[in-house]
C-alpha cells in the first residue's frame, strides 16, 4: 500500500471529504483539507482526534488547522501529515 492510499484508508475510515490540497511524495508530505458530511454529528474536536489518532499510529507526524482562514477551498480542517 502507498503512502497515499494508506492517508485516503484513514480519512474513508474516519468518514471524511476531503482534498489535497499540496502533496510533496518525495519528503513524505501531505497537506489535506478536510470537511465533515452533512449530518455527522461529532464536534469538529472529536473528528480532529479520531484522524491524528489513526495517523501518528500510522507513523505520521500530525499538524491541524481548525476552520483554516486562507485554504484554497472551504474547508473544517487542514491537516498537514510527514511520513516519520
Amino acid at each position: 500500500m502507498t503512502e497515499r492510499q494508506l492517508i485516503q484508508e484513514i480519512l474513508n475510515t474516519v468518514d471524511l471529504i476531503y482534498t489535497f490540497e499540496d502533496v510533496d511524495e518525495d519528503a513524505s508530505e501531505y497537506t489535506i483539507l478536510v470537511t465533515q458530511q452533512d449530518g455527522d454529528r461529532r464536534s469538529l474536536e472529536t473528528v480532529n482526534s479520531e484522524m491524528k489518532h489513526y495517523f501518528q499510529e500510522a507513523n505520521f507526524d500530525y499538524k491541524e488547522e481548525l476552520h483554516p482562514t486562507n485554504a484554497t477551498t472551504a474547508a473544517d480542517i487542514r491537516v498537514v501529515i510527514k511520513r516519520n
